[in-house]
């Protein structure tokens, strides 16, 4: 008997699945209309599912106790807390936007670590929509799913979260990078595969705490929209490279222009690696993911102890590239080393975090995967 009809009874009638993901470069851009490069992982969240006909969903997780039950009927932001208001957004969402989606009977089971910063929740949400549609037979485009599951965890949830994180989710193609412009709401897949060029793309997972992350995170938000009003701007995106120091001159408060000089010269790094992988050149990719990381720990300011040994140790063991990735304040590091460096580089992590005094890191399997999909 399958885990799923240990706790309802039957068997599922599908299950659906949704990735994570780790963002290559373009960190703090998306909520100021940039450009972003993230890859889908092979870690993903598992959603089984039946249907039910009396107006009731009913979710329940490998990793918590218990069966959490609410009326489709009753939903509104707030009315499911914890762990389960993820998929309750997804189906309060979806029924707010004219799906009829139904009852149904969840299992979400995942392989993503948590608090790895690699979008969890993101792939809860996507998930569990994907699933809900599914067992209707209801299919709507990728990215109209992955715009729903922001709505969701920005209305429902209540986290001012960027479309990055749903768009890699639903919209990634295995082998790819996903070139995501912001502004324009428009992607292209661009060739990734380290494998094929003697490579490997390392993320590893620091497990620092996250410290102060929701407080930074609103406040760098903050500094970067109070820049685009002193500089008269919709957004930070409008600000050319080209013509940053004279924006920069342009503002009053130092930290305000650290912030700014970030965002511009970050978008500027994006644009540059996207034109690398595409021309063949993956080699060359590596000084930008450092001079991202340097501009995060500098102007930015959302790196912490564990991030930058990380990025130290590995630099200084061969790789040809590293940066932290995700929102900062804890999460993850990527590195882009040979892969016959591997070990190495990872060994030399290991032993640098031990005479910090730091927690174990640990190391996932980086290789460009597809977007969400059924399973079964």
């Amino acid at each position: 008997m399958s885990r799923f009809a240990e706790i309802y009874g039957t068997e599922p009638d599908g299950a659906w699945r949704a990735p994570g993901r780790v963002n290559l470069i373009g960190e703090h851009t998306d909520y100021n209309d940039g450009l972003v490069l993230p890859i889908a992982l092979p870690n993903r969240i598992l959603v089984t599912a039946s249907a039910r006909t009396d107006g009731k969903v009913a979710v329940a997780s490998s990793g918590q106790d218990g069966v959490i039950e609410f009326e489709l009927a009753d939903l509104a932001p707030g009315s499911v807390k914890d762990w389960a208001a993820y998929p309750a957004g997804a189906a309060w969402v979806l029924r707010e936007a004219g799906y009829d989606i139904g009852g149904a009977n969840l299992l979400v089971e995942s392989d993503l670590p948590s608090g790895a910063g690699l979008s969890s929740s993101a792939a809860l949400l996507c998930a569990t929509a994907v699933a809900l549609l599914g067992l209707r037979g209801l299919e709507i485009d990728p990215a109209e799913v992955a715009r729903l599951a922001q709505r969701a965890e920005n209305q429902y949830v209540g986290a001012p979260v960027g479309l990055m994180d749903q768009m890699a989710s639903m919209c990634c193609t295995a082998g790819h990078a996903l070139y995501f412009d912001i502004r324009a709401m428009t992607t292209d897949q661009i060739p990734f595969d380290p494998a094929a060029d003697g490579l490997a793309l390392l993320v590893v997972d620091v497990k620092a705490p996250h410290r102060h992350v929701d407080g930074e995170y609103a406040a760098r938000r903050k500094a970067c929209e109070q820049a685009a009003a002193e500089l008269g701007v919709p957004a930070l995106r409008s600000v050319a490279f080209d013509d940053l120091d004279d924006a920069l001159a342009r503002l009053s408060d130092d930290v305000v222009r650290r912030r700014v000089r970030h965002v511009v010269t970050e978008i500027r790094r994006v644009e540059d690696a996207g034109a690398l992988m595409q021309a063949g050149r993956l080699r060359d990719v590596g000084p930008l993911f450092t001079a991202s990381h340097v501009s995060l720990r500098d102007d930015f300011e959302i790196t912490v102890p564990e991030l930058d040994v990380a990025v130290d140790t590995a630099l200084a063991a061969g790789a040809l590239g590293a940066r932290m990735t995700g929102g900062g304040f804890g999460g993850c590091i990527i590195a882009l080393v040979e892969a016959s460096a591997t070990a190495t580089v990872l060994t030399a992590i290991e032993q640098a975090f031990a005479a910090h005094s730091f927690t174990k890191p640990t190391s996932l399997d980086a290789t460009p995967s597809p977007g969400a999909s059924r399973v079964s």
